[in-house]
């Protein structure tokens, strides 16, 4: 079958899957995750593994644009009202969700170095979608609900830094790579440096560009051309894309005063790319690897929350912040979603040999707090107090 008639089912089932799981108050992404699994190799059969690789230019261009976009989360005059509380309590919730991921893939489950830091980096991010859409329902407010939103946004900037290193480092452990000792620990910081520099210039030209842009639709092809420039010369000088395209991001977003009209008219052309993406990572999934990963799965699950409840009860003691915050914020930042699976489907690129396995991974316990992940999320804000602002002063 033609691979641009393929296409057009992907994105055709896509979208009935993800209007369908909305319907049961999921995420589209699921449905899209959902639809590259029954139209993939594990299924119908309608993508195989052939057909992959060359859809990896979609996976790069759409995860590009999610970095990107996660940037502009990192706005330093909102970082500077909110203060060093909740930047102290995002670094230790996700330096304990890390830390505990990597013990236990590496000590307990005896897998290698570098997946197990791979799977370590894939821990940091959250997904607070459905839990935001709960704590609405129930108008909540509280110390709770207050520090969600900031720490989620800068645990996505997190994990993707914290990716890249991953791959920079997976890279140097490659087999076949020839590297002495010093360039173990050189050519990871020069590749994460190197990606930032390129992205405060990239940044920097694209502040200029597009306050000359004469109207949305030139500036949303300058963007995109920037995006795409960033991606092509830091594969080309051997730098991190990600980073590059983070930072320019936040370079944007901090020297421009109408910056929005930047990522709303970059959200225009997203829909299709992202369902392609999800559609791929659904795709991917293979479930005989799922049977054979099982207890990585669930050793993954339990090993992630276990440090986000432990990184956010030590870093709210440091700064002796509400109580509250302490016993509840963690159960609202175990969700994981889009950006995860992004990861993990671009991880694919670097680990061939394991990428099955660290796709199952992601996806299961992705679908697995997208189901609990409100009632985990009622619960907590119910405890707090904070339903209906009931919690808004407690100590």
């Amino acid at each position: 079958m033609d691979m641009l008639l393929k296409l057009a089912i992907v994105v055709l089932v896509g979208c009935l899957a993800g209007r369908l799981t909305k319907t049961f108050k999921l995420s589209n992404i699921f449905g899209f995750v959902i639809a590259g699994i029954v139209l993939g190799p594990s299924c119908l059969k309608l993508l195989t593994n052939q057909d992959l690789p060359f859809l990896k230019i979609v996976v790069e261009i759409a995860v590009a644009i999610l970095a990107f976009k996660i940037g502009s989360e990192f706005v330093v005059r909102d970082m500077k009202k909110l203060g060093a509380p909740f930047v102290i309590i995002t670094f230790a919730e996700v330096a304990g969700a890390v830390v505990l991921v990597f013990c236990a893939m590496f000590f307990l489950f005896k897998q290698d170095f570098v997946f197990s830091l791979m799977m370590a980096s894939l821990a940091a991010a959250t997904a607070p979608v459905a839990t935001i859409m709960v704590m609405r329902q129930y108008r909540s407010d509280g110390p709770v609900t207050r520090m969600l939103l900031p720490v989620s946004a800068l645990d996505g900037v997190l994990g993707v830094v914290l990716f890249s290193v991953a791959i920079s480092i997976a890279r140097t452990f490659a087999p076949g790579a020839d590297v002495g000792a010093w360039q173990v620990l050189a050519r990871p910081l020069l590749e994460i440096a190197g990606g930032l520099v390129l992205g405060v210039l990239l940044g920097l030209a694209l502040t200029f560009l597009g306050q000359k842009a004469g109207d949305s639709d030139e500036l949303l092809v300058i963007t995109l051309g920037m995006i795409l420039a960033a991606t092509g010369l830091a594969k080309s000088l051997a730098l991190s894309p990600l980073l590059a395209n983070i930072m320019m991001g936040t370079v944007l977003v901090n020297l421009t005063q109408n910056s929005n009209r930047v990522f709303f008219g970059l959200n225009h052309f997203t829909p299709p790319v992202y369902l392609l993406l999800f559609t791929i990572a659904g795709s991917s999934f293979d479930l005989g690897v799922l049977w054979n990963a099982a207890f990585l799965v669930v050793g993954y699950i339990l090993a992630r929350a276990a440090g986000k409840f432990a990184g956010v009860w030590l870093g709210s003691r440091g700064i002796r912040a509400e109580a509250a915050v302490g016993k509840y914020l963690g159960a609202t930042l175990l969700p994981q979603g889009g950006l995860s699976i992004a990861l993990a489907v671009l991880a694919r690129h670097h680990l061939p040999d394991s990428s099955a396995v660290v796709i199952a991974i992601i996806i299961v316990s992705g679908l697995l707090y997208e189901i609990i992940g409100p009632i985990i999320a009622k619960t907590a804000i119910q405890r707090a107090g904070e339903i209906r602002g009931m919690g808004s002063t407690i100590r």
